[in-house]
């Protein structure tokens, strides 16, 4: 049976979400929250060490202003109002991204929660934000004075952690859109056709249980 260290999530399908229920895009986004609220305590409970979510992509700055500014203050508020919880719970607070070209009140935010989080470990949540997984190689390569995997490696977001053993999709396309190249190599892929806030907790133990079936040859036989 194969073991489980890491679930690496793309959250796709919160604007759609709600613009079928005609409540607008902003209001997915809203919905979108609950849901990685309901993985984050799931995954707890099942003892995963880390779970990473594709919140913002290096991409994401060509959507409309009011958009990209709503997201902002959802995870501002989102953090001044759950770190207490978020500490209880035992979660240690990651980002993998360009912080430093973030606005400075939510930089300062996010700053907060890592440190008040550092020393949880009961699960590792890493918050992809201002990720682009092609900057994130290209950085690396600026930083390597003799290059080899292993330097290379050291010099990834990751560089602590395990890559994913799964990656999970939601929203119907079946694409990476620049996350976490290196990294998911040899990840097991699961894409679904539902849409980010209806992904719940049976779909996350299906996958699990699916993944732990199969056979991982990491180029052998």
């Amino acid at each position: 049976m194969n073991k489980l260290n890491h679930i690496a999530f793309i959250m796709d399908g919160n604007g759609r979400w709600g613009k079928k229920r005609k409540r607008g895009r902003n209001f997915g986004h809203l919905k979108g929250v609950d849901t990685v609220k309901k993985v984050v305590s799931s995954s707890i409970k099942l003892k995963i060490p880390i779970v990473t979510f594709y919140v913002f992509s290096s991409e994401n700055w060509r959507r409309p202003k009011k958009e990209i500014t709503f997201l902002f203050k959802l995870i501002q508020k989102y953090f001044l109002k759950e770190n207490e919880s978020i500490i209880s719970q035992g979660i240690k607070i990651n980002i993998l991204g360009e912080l430093n070209k973030l606005p400075s009140d939510i930089r300062l935010t996010l700053k907060k929660t890592i440190n008040l989080t550092k020393n949880n470990n009961k699960i590792t949540v890493n918050l992809a934000i201002n990720y682009g997984s092609k900057n994130e190689i290209i950085n690396a390569f600026k930083n390597i004075k003799k290059i080899n995997i292993k330097n290379f490696e050291k010099k990834l977001y990751t560089k602590d952690m395990p890559n994913p053993d799964i990656l999970i999709r939601t929203g119907g396309h079946q694409r990476l859109s620049n996350f976490m190249l290196w990294q998911l190599a040899y990840t097991e892929l699961f894409f679904l056709n539902k849409l980010w806030p209806d992904f719940n907790i049976i779909d996350l133990k299906k996958i699990i249980n699916d993944y732990k079936k199969r056979k991982r040859n990491f180029g052998a036989i």
